[in-house]
């Protein structure tokens, strides 16, 4: 769990990064994070032949990953916001 919450965390600060230097916009991953997470959670409740239907839902081990992806969606508007102040351009 601690190995995949990292992975998660590097993995979405990393597509991040470069989504805000291409597409010029700070908030952008964090805001396609959060659509994501929420078309993951209304197909899981649509029945029982979704791929997330089971007796118990979500698990910690489930929610923790998800909680690092979070946070390297954020980790990467926060550096990219960080580095267009002290007057960094990207392309």
């Amino acid at each position: 769990m601690i190995i995949a919450t990292v992975l998660m965390m590097v993995l979405f600060f990393g597509l991040g990064f470069i989504l805000n230097m291409l597409m010029k916009t700070t908030w952008f991953p964090l805001y396609a994070y959060i659509v994501l997470i929420i078309g993951v959670i209304i197909y899981g409740y649509m029945g029982t032949a979704s791929f997330l239907s089971s007796d118990t839902g979500f698990t910690i081990v489930d929610i923790v990953p998800a909680i690092g992806g979070f946070a390297g969606a954020i980790l990467s508007g926060s550096a990219i916001k960080a580095l267009r102040i002290k007057g960094f351009k990207m392309f």
